[in-house]
């Protein structure tokens, strides 16, 4: 039976203003066929996106949706999800706008574990404002900040959430959709911080300039980099070095969630 997306998406927006073959279309489907799963009334979901392509995504989902700076969609979605416990919030960041001015927003939204579900568009650029460095490029590769090639250590997106404290966090690519929606449909059920890092193609401003392709040939390169979490743990670590586990790679049910706590809180303040 086929899927109605009607249903989930403002169809007067439509077609979308992403570039032919970008992958932030494969994710938007993937998130409402998540939401479905879930069961999840629309009216009861908050989409905060930031700015970069993937912060379009919020133009199209048919919920609530807060379309917010450069950075901080973290920070917004924090403030949403305290004053409203009981609604979803879904949080949409390119890997400029979470990892790097939005940094310090997602490592600490991390930390607290707090029931948000953090969608990382990683294309490993700056896609919107024309190709400049992100904390994921890949070293060698050109960008109009690095134009002898970028020297700096790329950034393990799923690592660095790890460390932080996320309960929950998975990785896949726009290679496969229903992988996608398999993971995101676990992690939006998990009480906690849920950190997807999906990987997808910026063609026009990283493949092109850097001579990998076409959309194609630019899934293909990212095909290459990535494997199922149990292929990659039978690799040596001279193996893994530059490969990027898929799946669910953590999911932790025991750690206390941040606005249940705080409502606790609340009610030792209202007590007193």
């Amino acid at each position: 039976m086929a899927f109605n997306y009607d249903e989930y998406l403002r169809v007067d927006k439509m077609p979308t203003l992403w570039c032919w073959g970008c992958g932030d279309g494969v994710i938007l489907k993937a998130i409402v066929r998540a939401i479905a799963n879930v069961g999840w009334d629309m009216n009861d979901v908050c989409l905060v996106s930031g700015i970069g392509c993937s912060g379009r995504m919020s133009s199209y989902v048919n919920c609530n949706t807060v379309h917010t700076t450069h950075g901080r969609a973290v920070a917004y979605a924090t403030g949403i999800k305290l004053a409203n416990p009981t609604k979803h919030v879904i949080v949409v960041s390119g890997d400029g706008d979470a990892l790097a001015i939005g940094g310090n927003h997602t490592m600490h939204a991390c930390r607290r574990n707090i029931d948000l579900n953090f969608i990382l568009v990683n294309n490993f650029i700056y896609g919107l404002t024309n190709s400049q460095t992100s904390p994921t490029t890949p070293k060698g590769m050109w960008t109009v900040t690095a134009q002898y090639g970028n020297i700096d250590n790329s950034i393990d997106a799923c690592k660095l959430a790890d460390i932080a404290g996320a309960t929950f966090i998975a990785r896949e690519t726009v290679l496969d959709s229903a992988k996608i929606e398999k993971v995101m449909t676990e992690g939006f059920k998990h009480k906690g911080f849920s950190f997807f890092d999906i990987h997808s193609n910026c063609h026009i401003n990283l493949g092109r300039k850097n001579k990998m392709g076409e959309a194609v040939d630019m899934l293909k390169w990212i095909d290459s980099c990535t494997l199922s979490k149990k292929k990659y743990d039978l690799l040596s670590s001279e193996e893994q070095d530059g490969k990027f586990p898929t799946g669910i790679l953590k999911h932790e049910m025991d750690k206390v969630e941040y606005t249940e706590a705080y409502q606790e809180i609340i009610k030792k303040a209202q007590q007193k």
